[in-house]
């Protein structure tokens, strides 16, 4: 062996050895072709990425697909996670991510994430990775109701991603709903599912985002989000399920409702959010009609919502309610048809219902693009992509 293979072997041991010691369990060498074993860290990036690499951050992944078949062939125990870097991401297939021989905690958690996160001193709007649904909308029934990303594992992060609706018609011919839902649960029995820091954004007429987060199961936490100019916001989909949170969330423009909970426990932690210039503030679903698509519509003789004696009752905080049509509603129809119902369910606290409309920061160099505009009454209730005020 000559000097320089023998540097090149000592090198590629150190290094070996200190990756191992952190943790990771993906690193090779530059011109080894792709890893198909899972690792604790996997770098997307939709320009330079390729499905072959082996995911690290030096060889990177391109699609979210082909990161959730990684993580699904991950044993063990300890975190995982996913990072993508800016650019915009065509999401063709549904990602399902659902680790079965991962054992997963609240500290040790899934987590797909932005490579730079709002509270990042370079981040900007445009470093957003931006996810555009492309999927075949070949729902059941032919009703065209496809997922974007499924997370069916307990404690899962998603933080800091920016996602767009489709660009199809709704409903192009009477009985036929097409739409994608961007984050979606179907577990019941599952828990601990946190959002954070991203932006729903969409068109009603060019690119319908239509639910952003469809979630069954526990402990769903949606805080410091922005839904713009989305149909529906999220919906609680388990009856009876407790831990849920909202916070810190601004809504504008939901031409649906701001918030949808299907007869969900009355620990529902709702505070510190705005919900204005849309439809309804809030939709109510019985537990009776829960389990079904919550655009199916009614049924027969089924209810779509409890008589108001026995609806369960909401503790609403240190929110703003501003020029929206309507307070709240029962479910469902994908054509918005919704029937009124009496919002005596809501207990405001430190709330404001207001006819004064909310103005939204659209300067696109300023952070606060898509924010309520600065010093404003809905700004100070703190509500956005930001975890630390001020940015």
């Amino acid at each position: 062996m000559n000097r320089r293979a023998a540097l090149k072997a000592t090198f590629s041991v150190a290094a070996g050895a200190a990756v191992l010691l952190t943790g990771s369990l993906f690193a090779q060498q530059p011109d080894v072709k792709p890893a198909t074993t899972a690792a604790d860290t996997i770098y997307l990036n939709p320009a330079t990425g390729a499905d072959t690499n082996s995911g690290a951050r030096d060889n990177p992944l391109k699609t979210l697909v082909e990161a959730a078949r990684r993580v699904n062939q991950a044993d063990g125990s300890g975190p995982i996670t996913v990072i993508l870097s800016e650019g915009v991401y065509s999401v063709g297939e549904t990602a399902t991510f659902k680790p079965e021989r991962r054992t997963l905690t609240k500290a040790d958690r899934l987590t797909i994430r932005a490579e730079v996160l709002p509270d990042d001193p370079d981040w900007h709007t445009g470093r957003m990775p931006t996810l555009i649904h492309t999927l075949p909308l070949t729902g059941p029934k032919a009703r065209g109701l496809v997922f974007g990303m499924l997370t069916e594992v307990s404690h899962v992060t998603i933080r800091g991603l920016k996602l767009l609706g489709a660009p199809v018609v709704e409903t192009p011919k009477p009985g036929m709903l097409v739409r994608v839902y961007p984050i979606g649960r179907m577990g019941k029995q599952l828990d601990d599912l946190e959002i954070a820091q991203c932006l729903f954004a969409g068109d009603k007429v060019t690119s319908p985002n239509h639910l952003g987060i469809l979630a069954h199961g526990s402990g769903i936490h949606v805080h410091h989000c922005v839904f713009y100019n989305a149909k529906l916001t999220v919906v609680f989909w388990t009856s009876g399920s407790r831990g849920h949170s909202m916070r810190n969330c601004f809504v504008h423009g939901a031409y649906g409702s701001g918030v949808w909970t299907s007869e969900i426990a009355d620990d529902f932690d709702f505070r510190d959010n705005v919900i204005a210039n849309g439809n309804y503030v809030w939709t109510y679903q019985s537990g009776a009609s829960a389990g079904r698509d919550p655009d199916a519509g009614t049924q027969g003789s089924r209810q779509a919502t409890a008589p108001e004696k026995q609806r369960v009752h909401y503790k609403v905080v240190n929110s703003l309610f501003a020029t929206n049509k309507k307070m709240a509603s029962s479910g469902t129809g994908a054509n918005l048809g919704f029937k009124d119902i009496d919002a005596s369910f809501l207990e405001l606290i430190n709330t404001k219902v207001s006819d004064q409309p909310v103005s939204v920061e659209l300067d696109e160099t300023r952070k606060n693009y898509l924010h309520p505009v600065a010093d404003s009454e809905a700004a100070k209730i703190g509500v956005g992509l930001f975890l630390i005020p001020g940015m």
